[in-house]
């Protein structure tokens, strides 16, 4: 599905998402807040938005970010293509840019027009790229029920507190205790509520929302476990680590695409088979790429490596309409694709030089396509 299309929301209850992109990074280091700084090329903050954005049925997405940095998130939006994404002006503190991120829905005081409000809202961390429909969607269908619900995680070291001289106090039972993840979803009004209730102290000094659900609302949120991937990038080896997922994600799969001409279909049904115990393979045989469905299906399942066998008189025009296709989707805004064509030469009277030409043409071809995020590499097989 397209992203700005709507899906059925689980529940069917009405979602938006506000995404609190204020920090100012200093754990990282460095003059660029951590939501800004670029991961294969990309902003952080970008991967976060699109990760919701893919959700078709959330409907809004609000990002709050610091005041000298409005205008670059605007750059960011614009840039990258995403929709349905509102840009709020954050507080001096975490709570303080979610309350403003919520006020979106309830008045104009941070956006030009009030949007409709949800019956839930998801508040989720810009700097945690990696997280998935499934999680968002267990969170919010545990919010439905319960008015508050949060993803969690096993502890990964104990946790002690030191008396005042130094030394260990205690420690406690790590079996007992979960970290705090996000997602976490919310029943709207509740959670304004709870917003519109804190104290000056809260709003400072606080950093749990489910907190505040319980402390004013009488809230008690359901706790969901969530996946190992959704860790937050708070250090700078943390952008090393989420550039290594992101490089990891892109080389799980690859479409195989030939035409239904017996000896290219021979090389389509060979190619998968090497591959297939290394990496997952999708493999098509049609008459035409153009508009044909089940790659549009392939496209839109966030396939980023694609392999195009062709009859080297109609390699051009086939491999441009895969181009196109790929261009239309979107899909290259996010991240780059890449594109190898199998010129499978099988005529008798070709010569190198012509080869080379084909070559030429191939590299000029691709020179114009690299601008699009869109990697082309070709490969000549003269068979005979």
């Amino acid at each position: 599905m397209e992203p700005g299309s709507r899906g059925a929301a689980p529940g069917g209850v009405s979602v938006s998402a506000v995404l609190p992109a204020g920090g100012s990074g200093e754990r990282l280091g460095g003059a660029t807040p951590k939501q800004f700084c670029a991961v294969q090329g990309r902003p952080l903050v970008s991967y976060a938005v699109r990760a919701m954005e893919r959700i078709s049925w959330i409907s809004d997405i609000i990002v709050v970010v610091s005041p000298e940095n409005i205008e670059t998130m605007k750059t960011i939006i614009e840039k990258y293509g995403h929709k349905r994404v509102t840009v709020v002006e954050g507080g001096i503190t975490r709570h303080r840019s979610i309350f403003n991120g919520l006020k979106v829905f309830a008045e104009n005081e941070f956006s030009s027009h009030v949007l409709q409000k949800p019956e839930v809202v998801i508040i989720h961390d810009a700097v945690r790229p990696f997280v998935e429909e499934d999680i968002v969607s267990k969170v919010v269908m545990a919010a439905k029920e319960h008015g508050a619900a949060g993803a969690i995680r096993p502890l990964v070291s104990t946790v002690i507190a030191s008396a005042a001289d130094g030394c260990l106090d205690h420690s406690l039972e790590r079996a007992r205790y979960r970290a705090s993840e996000m997602p976490q979803a919310f029943l709207f009004d509740i959670i304004y509520e709870a917003y519109q209730q804190c104290t000056d102290y809260d709003l400072d000094y606080g950093t749990e929302c489910l907190h505040l659900a319980l402390k004013y609302c009488k809230t008690n949120a359901k706790l969901v476990e969530g996946t190992a991937d959704l860790w937050k990038v708070t250090y700078k080896r943390d952008l090393y680590a989420a550039e290594s997922i992101i490089k990891d994600n892109l080389s799980q799969q690859v479409c195989v695409v030939t035409s239904g001409k017996e000896t290219l279909a021979q090389v389509g049904f060979l190619l998968p088979e090497s591959l297939k115990s290394q990496i997952k393979v999708e493999a098509i045989s049609i008459s035409s790429i153009k508009n044909d469905s089940r790659l549009q299906n392939i496209i839109s399942g966030q396939c980023y490596n694609f392999v195009c066998v062709n009859d080297k008189r109609c390699a051009i025009q086939e491999t441009q309409e895969l181009v196109d296709m790929l261009e239309k989707s979107n899909i290259a805004l996010l991240y780059p694709v890449v594109l190898i064509s199998v010129y499978l030469d099988i005529s008798e009277n070709n010569s190198f030089s012509i080869g080379m030409e084909d070559l030429t043409t191939i590299k000029n071809f691709a020179r114009e396509t690299k601008k699009k995020n869109i990697l082309v590499y070709g490969l000549l097989i003269q068979y005979k």
